[in-house]
C-alpha cells in the first residue's frame, strides 16, 4: 500500500469524523448566549479552538496508548491508526499529543478574562480526562467509562462552559441542551466501539459494548437519540423556545435518527459501521445547527 503524504497521515490521526463532538456544544452554548442577548464572539471562538484541540489531543493520545496496550493490531477492522501501522513513530505521536494539549491549555487561558480562574480547573480536568481516556494506570476507556466521559465533557461541561463565559450563568435550560449534545456525542463513541468490540475484548479494553454486548449497545444508541429528541420540547417548557415549533423540530430530527438506528441494527461489516460513524458525526452537527437556529429564532 502506498504511503500517504504527511498531511493526510496527520489529518487521519486527528479523526475528522469525531470533530463534530467538539464543534456542536460550542454552537449550541453560543446560541443560548445569543438568545439571552449576551453573545460574545471572542469567547465563543476561544471555546471552539479549545474544544477542537482537546478532541484532537485525545485522538492522538488514543492512537499512542492503544498501540502500546495492544488494542490497535493487524487484526483491527477499522481505519488504520498512525502508530500501529508504522506511519508515525510512537515518540513522534507522543510529542504531537503533548504539543496539542499544551496549545489547548494556552488557548484556555485566554478565557480567564471572560470566566475567571475557576476555568483553569475545568480546562485542566478536560485535558487530563482526554489523557486518561486510554492512558494512565486506570484508563477510562478500558473500564467502560468512556461513554460517561464523553457525555460529561463534550456535553455538560462544553455547553455549560461555553454559555458561562458569555452569560456568567448556567441554567436548567443550558443543562438540558447540554444533555442532548452529550448523548449524541456518546453515540459517536458507541459506533466506534461497536465496530471494534471483538479486538477490544482480546486486548482487555472493556468498553460498554464488550461488557454488555451489541444488543445493549443498540438500546443505548436508541436511548441517546430519544434523549436528544426530547430536548426541544423540554427547552420550550423551560421558556427557552417556542413549543409550537419544538415538536415539528423534534419530528424533523426523528427521521434521520430512526434511519441511524436501523443502520446500526443492520450493520454486518466494518465498512458499514465506518459509514455509520461518519453519519453519526454529521447527525450531531446537523442537530446542533438545527437546535441552535431554533433557539436563535425563538
Amino acid at each position: 500500500m502506498e504511503r500517504p503524504s504527511p498531511l493526510l497521515i496527520w489529518l487521519a490521526a486527528a479523526r475528522p469524523r469525531t470533530l463534530p463532538a467538539a464543534v456542536a456544544p460550542v454552537l449550541v452554548g453560543s446560541a443560548l448566549a445569543w438568545q439571552a442577548g449576551q453573545f460574545v464572539a471572542p469567547a465563543a471562538l476561544a471555546c471552539l479552538a479549545f474544544g477542537l484541540l482537546v478532541q484532537i489531543g485525545t485522538n492522538f493520545a488514543n492512537d499512542y496508548y492503544d498501540f502500546f496496550k495492544g488494542a490497535d493490531t493487524a487484526a483491527r477492522v477499522g481505519p488504520r491508526r498512525a502508530v500501529a501501522s508504522g506511519l508515525v513513530a510512537p515518540a513522534t505521536m507522543r510529542m504531537a499529543m503533548v504539543a496539542v494539549f499544551a496549545l489547548a491549555f494556552l488557548t484556555g487561558l485566554t478565557l480567564l478574562r471572560f470566566g475567571g480562574w475557576p476555568l483553569v480547573g475545568l480546562g485542566v480536568a478536560s485535558i487530563l480526562s482526554g489523557l486518561a481516556y486510554t492512558g494512565g494506570p486506570w484508563p477510562l476507556g478500558y473500564h467502560g467509562l468512556g461513554d460517561v466521559f464523553v457525555f460529561v465533557f463534550f456535553g455538560l461541561v462544553a455547553v455549560g462552559a461555553t454559555c458561562f463565559v458569555q452569560t456568567g450563568a448556567v441554567t436548567a435550560a443550558i443543562l438540558v441542551a447540554a444533555a442532548g449534545i452529550g448523548a449524541l456525542a456518546t453515540n459517536i463513541l458507541l459506533v466506534n466501539n461497536y465496530r471494534d468490540a471483538d479486538t477490544d475484548a482480546v486486548a482487555g479494553k472493556r468498553t460498554l459494548v464488550v461488557r454488555f454486548g451489541r444488543r445493549f449497545a443498540r438500546g443505548q444508541f436508541a436511548v441517546a437519540h430519544a434523549l436528544a429528541l426530547a430536548v426541544p420540547p423540554a427547552l420550550a417548557l423551560l421558556g427557552a423556545g417556542r413549543l409550537a415549533t419544538a415538536l415539528p423540530l423534534a419530528l424533523l430530527l426523528a427521521w434521520p435518527a430512526a434511519r441511524q438506528m436501523r443502520a446500526l441494527r443492520a450493520a454486518q461489516t466494518p465498512a458499514a459501521l465506518i459509514v455509520l460513524l461518519g453519519h453519526t458525526g454529521l447527525y450531531l452537527a446537523g442537530y446542533a445547527v438545527a437546535l441552535s437556529a431554533w433557539l436563535v429564532a425563538g
